[in-house]
């Protein structure tokens, strides 16, 4: 019987009107990337894991999804395992009383026995308690494997050779309890099952692309990147497993230019798209360094960032109570209260800061930061996108060192952010090119297809694939049909003949379900009979009408 089709949760398949969609939502993008003067690259979907790992953080790193080595990889983990330390001669040391065990020896001098051994092996002290506790984890276990797979009376008389028996309990100890023990060796192990994952992001990569390729590129280096990421992640609204990132960076310049650029490009972007009221929220890491330098926990950055990133949705008091079990005090919360309702113009919030953080180098330099960025987009203004000082935006912290950007959909919108980006002073750095200054931001395109997908904004024709088709009439009009074909085709207009001389009204109901706007129905001495089927009206018009009534 066939097992039901079905596809990996948090993965999709996408129609031909979806991919017509997504595909009119990155032609966008890319013809502004390109205005801009961004070149395109792109990278293998997945990296050496040693690229990745380490680089998001801790919660990042659970995310990727890790590949498993191709070949006989169980054989070559299980050998290293052995020739790895004393961990195959401990076994076999358990092996005797585990044997006498099953003639019921008291458990005390079994676990007795096992202390001693332990510690006549050359382990550690961690080591040692971890070793101690997986044997007696699985004493049980062990135990009933040779009872009722290989029971004392049958087993060394089916099997004469001891040899053998141990060599059966041996495998299951190595293959069915590997992953504890994962401490033994664990870079090894681990590097034997897994060498590679599928990217997690494209600014990684993008960073290991301009290590590896420096000699070949002229900085300051702009590039785009339009590629699908993985991520290991709960499946939800708008929140998916396999999506596609559309990334613009620039790398090679400390100028501040390039985030006002940046925000001009977002703002290009959706203004296109018809994407009006969208909110591009700007902070800078340097701000939220400064704040917890003022407030007295610089050694708590991290934490209180976190918390504070999180205040739109467990609120205040949330907040607050995260920041106090993270070891926070209450007089730095005190300190930090303003934030809380930090209202007001863009010009007025830096205001704020700017008194605020008078006592802060670090956050003196970030108030300087944001007030040419914010000032510059003022003076140049936005299509249709609103920009705004958001003090508890606090992505990507493990990379980023400046300007952080992160886009809102419009109001009344249930959806997370659909782009964000920000300046990261030393990335390259990671893979040993080190003083790279470089900026850059990111389009969500499956949240943004989602948007507009929500208001209605996709254009009717985005959805049309083939503008006309032939209805067939046999071998007799056939050929005439194909040439009729090349010269539309040439002139960029998509179109067709029906493959088979099928009933004609099963050939119209074809078109209509496509969604074919129009049908020639006949050709007959250099007249075509079109037809409109959404409109019903027809006409007989030469081949220039024709041509000019589909473009």
């Amino acid at each position: 019987m066939a097992s039901k089709p079905s596809i990996p949760k948090g993965t999709r398949d996408f129609s031909p009107v979806e991919v017509s969609k997504r595909n009119y939502i990155i032609a966008i993008m890319r013809t502004h990337f390109e205005n801009y003067g961004y070149q395109p690259i792109e990278t293998p979907s997945f990296e050496n894991s040693d690229t990745l790992m380490g680089k998001y953080g801790e919660e990042g790193d659970r995310l990727i999804f890790k590949i498993l080595n191709s070949g006989d990889y169980t054989n070559e983990i299980r050998q290293n395992v052995i020739s790895s330390g004393n961990i195959s001669g401990v076994f076999f040391e358990v092996l005797k009383p585990l044997k006498i065990r099953l003639s019921a020896v008291r458990q005390d001098d079994y676990r007795l026995f096992l202390h001693k051994l332990i510690n006549d092996y050359y382990f550690d002290e961690e080591q040692k308690k971890l070793l101690f506790d997986y044997f007696i984890d699985i004493e049980n276990e062990l135990l009933d494997f040779c009872k009722v797979d290989i029971s004392l009376s049958e087993g060394f008389e089916k099997y004469s050779h001891e040899m053998i028996f141990n060599r059966r309990l041996y495998e299951k100890f190595y293959t069915i309890y590997l992953d504890k023990l994962g401490f033994l060796n664990a870079n090894k192990v681990s590097t034997l099952v897994s060498e590679k994952a599928l990217r997690y992001d494209l600014t990684v990569p993008f960073a290991r692309y301009v290590v590896q390729h420096q000699s070949e590129i002229e900085f300051p280096f702009k590039r785009y990147q339009i590629q699908p990421v993985w991520r290991a992640d709960r499946p939800q609204k708008g929140r998916f497993r396999e999506f596609y990132q559309c990334d613009a960076d620039v790398v090679g310049s400390t100028s501040l230019w390039q985030e006002v650029e940046l925000v001009q490009l977002y703002d290009a972007v959706f203004a296109e798209l018809g994407l009006h009221g969208v909110t591009i929220k700007i902070n800078n890491r340097k701000i939220l360094s400064g704040i917890a330098e003022v407030i007295g926990a610089s050694d708590k950055l991290i934490d209180f960032t976190v918390a504070l990133d999180k205040l739109d949705k467990i609120g205040e008091d949330g907040v607050k109570k995260e920041m106090l079990e993270k070891g926070i005090s209450e007089e730095a919360i005190v300190k930090v209260q303003p934030l809380f309702n930090f209202t007001g113009t863009i010009q007025e919030k830096i205001d704020k800061l700017s008194v605020l953080l008078s006592s802060s180098d670090e956050g003196i330099k970030g108030v300087a930061e944001l007030r040419f960025i914010c000032d510059n987009v003022s003076k140049l203004g936005l299509q249709k996108a609103t920009l705004d000082l958001d003090v508890t935006l606090a992505r990507g912290l493990n990379y980023y060192t400046g300007a952080i950007f992160e886009v809102a959909a419009p109001q009344g919108v249930a959806m997370g952010s659909i782009g964000g980006g920000g300046r990261y002073d030393d990335l390259t750095g990671i893979f040993g090119l080190k003083n790279i200054s470089g900026v850059g931001i990111s389009f969500g395109l499956d949240r943004i297809y989602l948007v507009l997908e929500e208001l209605g904004l996709f254009p009717e024709t985005v959805t049309t694939a083939t503008k006309v088709m032939f209805l067939n009439f046999g071998e007799t009009q056939s050929f005439e049909v194909m040439q009729t074909l090349q010269k539309l085709r040439a002139a960029n207009i998509k179109s067709e003949m029906y493959p088979d001389a099928a009933k004609i009204d099963k050939q119209f109901k074809h078109a209509e379900r496509r969604g074919i706007p129009f049908v020639v129905k006949e050709i007959s001495n250099g007249l075509f009979t079109l037809k409109n089927i959404i409109s019903g009206e027809q006409v007989q018009v030469d081949f220039s009408t024709l041509n000019t009534i589909l473009k």
